[in-house]
């Protein structure tokens, strides 16, 4: 083998290393998220029974578009929205 023919397969394997952590980049990045940061709570909510994320959103700030304080307090307690459990405390994050 000459060198020139060396020296192209190198290129060709470096290159198509690069490839492949490229194309694993995206999928890998999204298995291991960054840490967030907690919000801090504003005050503490006890669901009762025929509680929605809406109708909590709602009673919170009723002025306001109840749509990203039910996006906030899901995301701050990990909850389904349509798995509400009376007697469960929620955190209310002043953020939303």
């Amino acid at each position: 083998m000459t060198r020139t023919r060396v020296r192209r397969r190198r290129i060709a394997a470096v290159a198509l290393a690069a490839g492949a952590v490229s194309v694993l980049a995206g999928p890998l990045s999204r298995a291991f998220p960054a840490p967030r940061a907690v919000p801090v709570a504003e005050h503490r909510y006890v669901i009762r029974s025929g509680d929605t994320l809406w109708s909590i959103a709602r009673s919170i700030a009723p002025a306001s578009d109840p749509r990203p304080m039910v996006d906030a307090i899901a995301e701050a307690n990990q909850v389904d929205p349509g798995a509400l459990i009376p007697g469960r405390t929620l955190v209310i994050p002043s953020s939303a």
